[in-house]
């Protein structure tokens, strides 16, 4: 398997919504520097059949999920127009095993290119500060997969909606601003944004240095996810996720019922 064959699998196992064993079953001596070649070769297959880039997601943000997988830094991975859902759109029929989670959203004002980007200058590139909700979906079986595998499925990215209510940054304590996440009515899990690698600017830094490494930036009116607060959850069909913020609003995100046979 090469770079072009594994990009060409994974769409094919995102578009069929059919999971498939992880690629270092295969590919064993897979790296990280070759796996983001693959999520930028799935990037553009993805720009070529016409969808646009709207931003940047990133992943293992927390302290907890970096020791699960043996790291000591977070991922990123692209999002595209055909990822967003509008306010009040179901996720639609056509994933494997989608799970959820709240996440503090930016919205890039200016240009952010690293190196040597810290926190207080990724909040000055940034418009506004939203909720949002990201749907998770590996293309890997009942989600196994190494850190290798999941950089190359473009960290799992699926759908993400973004929540109405844009502020200043500057106005806001984003350590401090909590979410509550309910599902079917039930409260499943809290976090604040302290959960995200202790402030969601440290997220926005990490992801334009990394993005240098690579000769990329972080471009004006992009949208950012900086990472689940909370561990994502289940959303099997019928269910209603509601992920309410102090400051920032509440986001609904509705799973279809499967269709009656």
């Amino acid at each position: 398997m090469d770079v072009a064959a594994a990009a060409a699998v994974l769409l094919g196992a995102e578009s069929d919504a059919q999971a498939r064993a992880p690629l270092t079953d295969e590919w064993p001596d897979l790296d990280l520097a070759t796996a983001y070649q693959i999520q930028d070769e799935m990037l553009r297959r993805r720009l070529a059949r016409g969808e646009r880039l709207t931003g940047l997601k990133l992943g293992l943000t927390s302290a907890a999920k970096q020791r699960t997988m043996g790291i000591d830094r977070p991922l990123v991975a692209w999002l595209t127009d055909a990822m967003a859902l509008p306010p009040g759109e179901p996720i639609g029929p056509r994933l494997i095993h989608p799970r959820a989670e709240p996440e503090i959203v930016f919205v890039l004002g200016t240009r952010l290119e690293g190196p040597g980007v810290t926190a207080p200058l990724a909040l000055e590139a940034v418009a506004s500060v939203f909720c949002g909700v990201e749907v998770i979906d590996s293309r890997f079986s009942d989600f196994r997969f190494t850190l290798p595998d999941v950089v190359a499925d473009n960290a799992s990215a699926a759908r993400y909606v973004v929540g109405p209510v844009g502020l200043d940054p500057a106005n806001l304590d984003l350590t401090l601003e909590a979410c509550l996440l309910e599902v079917d009515g039930a409260v499943v899990d809290s976090a604040t944004g302290a959960a995200v690698l202790g402030h969601p600017a440290h997220a926005l830094a990490f992801a334009a240095n990394a993005l240098a490494e690579r000769g990329l930036a972080l471009e004006p009116g992009w949208t950012v996810l900086t990472g689940g607060m909370t561990d994502a959850v289940p959303i099997p069909p019928g269910t209603t996720l509601t992920a309410e913020f102090t400051h920032l609003g509440t986001v609904l995100l509705h799973a279809e019922a499967n269709p009656q046979a």
